[in-house]
């Protein structure tokens, strides 16, 4: 019999999140983002519930491979663009956008129409303040002219990305400073514009023009503003469950210790279970005592250091809890209940993001 733990993907609750992005900005195209592996989804996997969505993004070649082998014919964004000239190459072949954001890779474009006709559709992206990848905004006009008299740019979208659209208000302190950068460098070149990423669809879509939009955590059911707003708040539904079986039961005295370190001491008699979970699936060995769970669908607690292999529960409250009986580390019970990735990640201190992105390669995975 195999390990009893697994994560199950819910695909009805990618669609359903899929149709909150639509209804959010009606009259955007909605792009799911799919990169880290849909995070830590499976593309293969998440496809079939992401297939009316206008576009999907991405990072690398072999993800967007992936995507065109599924039969995916639509449009692909390659988020950070090319990484060396002969990936243009595969860009033709595969009928790929991807964004511009450095004068090497506009160069490449420009060397690569000497041996090809092929033409793409780019997105060129502005460094409005986050200070990651983009042009400046006092360079960017010379940069979309430069690239108006390239023989193999079909179509300019302008693009650029917040740091704070998870923020509580669209204001100075928030995100206005950049998107009034954005809006007014590129108001008077014409073009489409992507900006909005799950946090701006979610928090600030009132404020925004944003022709396409790159929907990505609020796919997979995580709040992008947690703990301000819950995905409840945003009726999301959680796409990822992990979950495992109770294997052994002890009972400990009080006094008694818990785990590597002895982290965790008992203030009383105790009934705990070990669990089929560590750190060596993807849950965080940082997450202390008090980390929830579902046991049977109730609410219970992680106790002491999470091992490589195992975990402890507390059972002091859940005297039907037997070996074999269910333990969510997130997501939704076989029942129904749902302990959301964000309420975990919290407790972690860290974000459902790096959660989903990290179960391992050992954890099988069910598609429901």
């Amino acid at each position: 019999m195999p390990r009893p733990i697994q994560a199950v993907v819910h695909l009805t609750a990618l669609q359903h999140n899929l149709t909150i992005a639509k209804q959010r900005v009606p009259q955007a195209q909605v792009f799911a983002v799919v990169k880290a592996n849909a995070y830590g989804h499976g593309i293969e996997q998440v496809y079939p519930a992401l297939r009316e969505a206008h576009g999907f993004a991405l990072l690398d070649l072999a993800e967007a491979q992936r995507l065109r082998q599924l039969g995916w014919q639509g449009k692909i964004l390659l988020l950070e663009g090319v990484f060396q000239p002969q990936d243009l190459a595969l860009c033709a072949e595969l009928d790929l956008s991807f964004s511009l954001h450095s004068p090497h890779q506009v160069a490449w474009l420009a060397a690569f129409a000497q041996q090809s006709a092929a033409q793409f559709d780019v997105y060129l992206k502005m460094n409005s303040g986050m200070n990651r990848l983009g042009f400046q905004a006092k360079d960017y006009r010379a940069v979309f002219e430069q690239l108006q008299g390239f023989p193999n740019v079909r179509s300019i979208t302008h693009m650029t990305h917040f740091s704070d659209a998870d923020g509580p208000r669209f204001s100075q302190d928030g995100i206005q400073h950049q998107y009034l950068v954005f809006q007014n460098t590129v108001q008077a070149l014409g073009g489409l514009t992507s900006v909005s990423n799950s946090a701006a669809i979610l928090c600030h879509s009132e404020h925004i023009q944003s022709d396409i939009v790159r929907s990505g955590i609020m796919l997979y059911g995580s709040s992008p503003n947690y703990p301000k707003q819950s995905i409840e708040d945003w009726n999301l539904k959680p796409s990822m469950s992990l979950r495992s079986e109770i294997i052994a039961i002890q009972e400990i005295e009080q006094g008694e210790t818990v785990g590597y370190g002895s982290q965790f001491i008992a203030e009383r008699q105790m009934r705990i279970g070990v669990v089929a979970c560590g750190y060596a699936d993807g849950y965080q060995r940082i997450s202390p005592t008090g980390t929830p769970v579902l046991v049977d669908s109730q609410r219970s607690q992680i106790l002491g250091r999470v091992s490589m292999d195992m975990l402890v529960v507390d059972l002091s409250q859940h005297p039907q809890a037997n070996i074999g009986s269910e333990v969510v580390l997130w997501g939704q019970s076989s029942q129904g209940t749902v302990l959301s990735i964000d309420e975990v990640a919290a407790a972690s201190g860290t974000l459902g993001y790096e959660l989903m992105c990290g179960v391992t390669a050992r954890v099988p995975m069910q598609v429901l």
